[in-house]
């Protein structure tokens, strides 16, 4: 028999319900392992970092919180915000902290359509639709550049400047993932996303990047377009997307408004990768802390264990992440759904469902999960060795 292969996993649930929907994709994946036969287990490690932390310390995560980190095979990370500390510094000081220095540049957002949660888009309702947004994850809007300056003239008088930063390796490699994922779609398509004709400058080199990188692509189909343009796009011709590619903040937007599509946010994962490992790579829910549910045992935790099926493809476990996906599939078909998809099954409900319908798909997933083991599963398998 061979040897159990060992992933060691930070674990940061943060802040409100990420709290809950760490704590349950935890038992869903502890589950997965205690049913491998010893193929493999998970050690987790809890770290208490937060806006409580902040309330005790006076920061969001223990100073030498990174080196702490580095070793780890992954992190799995919950939501952070809460009314004690501003957004912007809870942001900066714990997830943004780590994305940004541990080089985790390319962000996958995939928007999945569950059986049994109804959409607001009509469209949904007799078409297959899928699609992947790949967002910019290192620079762009959110570098972090700029500063506020001559508040010494008095009240309103003070300027705050805000640096988008575009580099041509950074926008090389993340077009080349997105590419390189397309290549794996049924659909093989990239569609880029700026607002090149108002951002002339740092927009225009993303432009004339993606003109290059095409050319290295002649077997992908590939559009420009404009940001505003890709939103109503997203709603009255979403069939025609596949892999949408961004820079950070109108990738952070857009997947936002894939998941409000998908029928909630509490529905969307992601992966925050470093993907040449030199680092560890972050998992979350799109999700934020939710505080006016948070505690309330009735949050959505499929957006982290969907997150939880990204870790197990950039673990090599594809086959038990698909399983995940179709025990998700089967649960949401079967109606255990939370309150924000229209249910009334709390936390805990949906999360023991999941675990139960994996033993049903242990041997072979559900015809809808393997309708989307192409289109989604793969490419994502792919992307992440």
């Amino acid at each position: 028999m061979s040897a159990t292969q060992k992933f060691s996993i930070a674990s940061i649930p943060a802040d409100g319900v990420g709290k809950e929907v760490v704590s349950a994709g935890r038992r869903v994946l502890d589950a997965l392992a205690a049913n491998s036969n010893g193929k493999f287990a998970f050690e987790w490690t809890e770290f208490p970092w937060g806006s409580g932390y902040y309330e005790k310390t006076g920061q969001m995560m223990d100073p030498k919180g990174l080196d702490a980190l580095k070793d780890f095979d992954a992190i799995y990370f919950g939501a952070v915000g809460w009314e004690n500390v501003p957004d912007h510094i809870s942001l900066w000081g714990l997830r943004l902290n780590i994305t940004q220095n541990f080089d985790q540049w390319a962000n996958i957002r995939p928007v999945k359509f569950l059986p049994g949660i109804q959409s607001p888009l009509r469209k949904a309702d007799n078409t297959e639709l899928d699609w992947i947004v790949v967002r910019e994850n290192s620079e762009g809007e959110y570098a972090g550049l700029g500063g506020r300056n001559l508040s010494g003239r008095g009240p309103g008088n003070e300027v705050a400047l805000q640096t988008a930063l575009f580099t041509e390796k950074g926008c090389e490699r993340i077009m080349r993932f997105a590419f390189d994922l397309a290549r794996t779609r049924t659909v093989k398509k990239v569609s880029s996303v700026t607002k090149s004709n108002a951002q002339q400058y740092g927009m225009v080199l993303w432009d004339e990047t993606f003109q290059r990188v095409a050319l290295d692509y002649p077997d992908v189909q590939t559009e420009s377009v404009l940001v505003d343009a890709m939103s109503a796009k997203f709603i009255l011709h979403p069939e025609e997307l596949s892999v949408v590619v961004a820079s950070n903040l109108n990738a952070d937007i857009l997947s936002d408004l894939g998941s409000a599509l998908a029928g909630s946010l509490g529905l969307a994962a992601s992966a925050n990768l470093n993907p040449e490992r030199r680092l560890p790579s972050m998992f979350e829910p799109v999700h934020g802390s939710a505080p006016d549910i948070a505690g309330k045992g009735i949050s959505n935790p499929i957006g982290a264990i969907a997150s939880a099926t990204l870790m197990l493809d950039h673990f090599g476990l594809h086959e038990e992440a698909r399983l995940v996906e179709a025990a998700i599939e089967q649960t949401t078909a079967a109606g255990f759904l939370t309150r924000d998809v229209g249910g009334e099954a709390n936390t805990d409900e949906v999360t023991e469902a999941i675990i139960k319908a994996l033993s049903h798909t242990a041997e072979v997933p559900s015809q809808h999960s393997q309708a989307r083991i192409g289109a989604l599963g793969t490419p994502l398998s792919a992307s992440l060795r």
